[in-house]
């Protein structure tokens, strides 16, 4: 048996995406995602988040760690103090670019605005179907279809 890992000259193709719904109205996350590339590789906890312009998917992030200059152990850059030593940390130096100065960090990302568009509306498309029917059952009663007989 031959195992292909790559598709050379193809774009990858996006099999799958499940959406979980969450929050309600006046949260900023809508729901989760999960996505399936050549029905081969999962990206979970792709965000679907409410920003100024409209939704957008947002990739998943884990917090950047640094060490203390004290006992070594990692803890988050932006703290203050040390979780393990309690040590006062050193303030970042102010001339580091935002980018650097960001406190996540992508897990997976697309490398190219193409895929990045196509990724997003793929997202998108799945999260307005999946918010469509949850409206379509809360429109239906719990009575309604029930073979149970109302209590007298």
């Amino acid at each position: 048996m031959r195992l292909v890992l790559f598709k050379k000259g193809g774009p990858m193709e996006i099999t799958e995406v499940r959406i979980s719904l969450r929050g309600g109205e006046g949260r900023k996350l809508k729901s989760y995602a999960t996505v399936t590339f050549d029905n081969a590789f999962v990206v979970r906890n792709i965000k679907v988040v409410e920003g100024n312009a409209g939704l957008f998917v947002a990739m998943p992030a884990r917090k950047v760690k640094q060490f203390c200059p004290r006992c070594g152990k990692r803890v988050d850059v932006g703290s203050r103090y040390c979780n393990w030593c309690g040590v006062q940390l050193p303030a970042p130096p102010k001339d580091l670019t935002k980018e650097r100065q960001s406190t996540h960090q992508d897990l997976a990302h697309p490398i190219n605005q193409e895929f990045r568009d196509y990724l997003q509306n793929k997202v998108l498309e799945a999260y307005y179907r999946e918010k469509e029917k949850e409206e379509q059952r809360e429109k239906i009663s719990p009575g309604e279809g029930s073979s149970e007989p109302s209590p007298a």
